[in-house]
């Protein structure tokens, strides 16, 4: 099927019609508010037995998908308007009804805990449990790791306007911000987005110009957002403290479920192969007739990089290559497609990056980017396209067990990406264009080993320098010019000292550290999909049997059943670091002077 004249902007309204005046949606949130109540006595006056158990959890589970699908849907409208004020309000009232529900979980856990062992291995043992028992058992261990009940209950409720109020009023900033910049002899008014699109324009004038211009107005709002980011850090350094945790990293990892040496030895594998991707950068540096990179050059196309791809047309190149290893993903990428499921139009007002979201009770995905036709726009569709073929495995699965991990999430992603810029090089016309696909490649390359790296330093670091009091704009700057010049290997010429406050990752306050899984899928991917060229279109069977596990078990696990690997060891990470370099190599050879 040629897929052509597909439209740009997302089909809503059969979710919920009518945007923030939907009379569905608010009576939707309307019975949240209600229901949440309902939950919380029943969770209190709660008197255990199996059957009295199992009737609790089908209906917090059924709650959870509307709920979920309600929240989706009004993220949905914020992103593609950040002044949509109704949407704005309506996502304050959701907060609200997310803390009430965590705190009917706190109930739950409360009673969890007291449940003997023999008597607990019988509960999960039931046959309606099957798919959610690794959940379940995990929700009772880490309750038991937390403070009581009345504690954590304060907690979720004070989160509302003392920790997530501050992602909501970034979410502000980020709205207002306008960046006026010369364009062949046109000033232009740019949204966060679409200046962020321009760092891969190949005129450097363009680049430079819209960099200095993004700083400056990052800086006009940096005493803001250092406040923001100062208390969100500020409140989770308070609740670890309060819990006895010692480690910041305790709570990402456990979200993730993976080990910290698993964490360990993935990050050490990279440090210690960094050398190559140096040596990229000093190539592209070369090729581009400068001494040294900047940062606003890294995603620079090359000269023989430079042409862009039509919409319709990135659609097609997604689904024909998703075809040659995963063809029941190419089917459901042409559906999404076809449905409109994809907000995509390059406009101003929407907020910057991509994401895909789900609403389970309609079984159904959207995915949100803002396309431009550059090959790192297409890799963004594949990535997200990746997301939501996942959730759509899952679709068919209890709630519970469709919660997988971010980690694992980014690997499906990744993975949907390989397939696309793999697929690309191998069928290159001509050596020009074999090389703009692997320096694509190798561009995403120095994403998930260095910028990511580097995001990953500065969080960590500035964590703990959080415990000790506020962080003023200077000293966010510093600590981020310091962990980009590390996890380059000072590799460019200039930083960007405001990444902490132009990175929407920061800011999220429903997960901590949205940064190492990014790099976790990316090479966790790679082992998969070197599995899936060795056996080519019958391995699709086996991944999507791993996707339906992602929501069961911990990553060692997971990895160890479908893979038969043990990626706490340094050995797994480098094979998928060795796949990166080999394109890296080619790269070099072909640009060879």
């Amino acid at each position: 099927m040629v897929l052509q004249d597909l439209r740009q902007t997302w089909e809503l309204d059969s979710v919920f019609p009518g945007g923030s005046e939907s009379k569905e949606l608010i009576a939707e949130i309307k019975w949240a508010e209600e229901e949440v109540k309902v939950l919380a006595k029943k969770s209190e006056e709660f008197n255990f037995t199996n059957e009295s158990f199992l009737k609790l959890i089908s209906e917090m589970q059924s709650f959870s998908e509307r709920l979920s699908t309600t929240g989706a849907f009004v993220g949905c409208l914020i992103a593609q308007d950040v002044k949509d004020k109704k949407a704005m309000g309506l996502r304050g009232r959701l907060e609200s009804v997310y803390a009430a529900f965590s705190n009917v979980g706190s109930a739950l856990d409360k009673q969890l805990m007291e449940i003997s062992e023999d008597t607990w291995k019988d509960v999960v043992s039931m046959p309606e449990f099957k798919d959610i028992a690794f959940t379940l058992n995990e929700r009772r261990t880490q309750a038991k790791e937390k403070l009581g009940i009345s504690e954590e209950s304060l907690i979720n409720d004070l989160a509302v306007d003392g920790y997530h109020a501050w992602s909501t009023l970034y979410d502000l900033v980020v709205g207002k911000i306008n960046i006026k910049v010369e364009i062949d002899g046109k000033e232009e008014e740019l949204s966060v987005g679409q200046a962020e699109n321009k760092f891969s324009n190949p005129d450097r004038k363009v680049r430079k110009d819209t960099f200095e211009k993004f700083v400056e107005a990052w800086d006009n709002e940096g005493e803001f957002c250092a406040a923001s980011l100062n208390h969100i850090a500020g409140f989770r350094n308070e609740i670890y403290k309060h819990r006895g945790w010692k480690e910041t990293l305790k709570e990402p990892l456990a979200i993730n479920r993976m080990k910290e040496e698993t964490l360990t030895a993935m990050w050490d594998a990279i440090s210690s192969q960094k050398d190559i991707f140096v040596k990229y950068l000093d190539r592209k540096a070369e090729l581009l007739g400068l001494e040294k990179l900047s940062w606003y050059d890294v995603d620079a196309p090359l000269s023989s990089a430079n042409s862009k791809m039509s919409y319709d047309e990135s659609a097609q190149f997604i689904v024909e290559h998703f075809r040659s290893l995963a063809p029941k993903m190419a089917d459901f990428s042409e559906k999404a497609f076809l449905k409109g499921w994809v907000e995509a139009e390059d406009r101003a007002g929407k907020r910057p990056g991509g994401f895909c979201t789900g609403f389970p009770t309609k079984k159904e995905t959207r995915i949100f980017m803002t396309f431009s036709g550059t090959p790192s726009n297409v890799s963004t569709l594949a990535h997200e396209l990746g997301h939501a073929f996942h959730s759509d495995v899952l679709k068919e699965l209890p709630y519970y067990a469709t919660n997988y991990a971010m980690n694992v999430a980014e690997t499906a992603s990744t993975f949907a990406e390989m397939i696309v810029a793999d697929a690309a090089v191998t069928n290159a016309k001509t050596k020009e264009e074999k090389i703009a696909l692997l320096e694509d490649k190798a561009q995403r390359s120095v994403a998930f080993f260095m910028n990511i790296h580097a995001r990953f330093l500065f969080e960590t670091r500035m964590y703990e320098e959080r415990k000790d009091g506020q962080l003023s704009v200077e000293r966010l700057c510093e600590l981020m010019e310091e962990a980009q010049k590390e996890a380059f290997n000072g590799a460019l010429a200039e930083y960007h000292p405001y990444f902490w406050a132009s990175k929407l990752h920061f800011y999220i306050t429903d997960v901590p550290f949205y940064n190492f899984p990014y790099t976790f899928g990316y090479l966790f991917s790679a082992g998969i999909y070197a599995k899936a060229k060795e056996e080519g279109p019958s391995f699709e069977e086996k991944y999507i049997a791993l996707l339906q596990d992602t929501g069961k078990m911990e990553v060692e696990e997971l990895a160890q059943k479908h893979l038969g690997i043990d990626i706490t060891k340094q050995d797994f990470w480098l094979k998928g670091i060795e796949l990166a370099a080999a394109d890296v190599e080619e790269f070099l050879v072909l640009t060879q002077k």
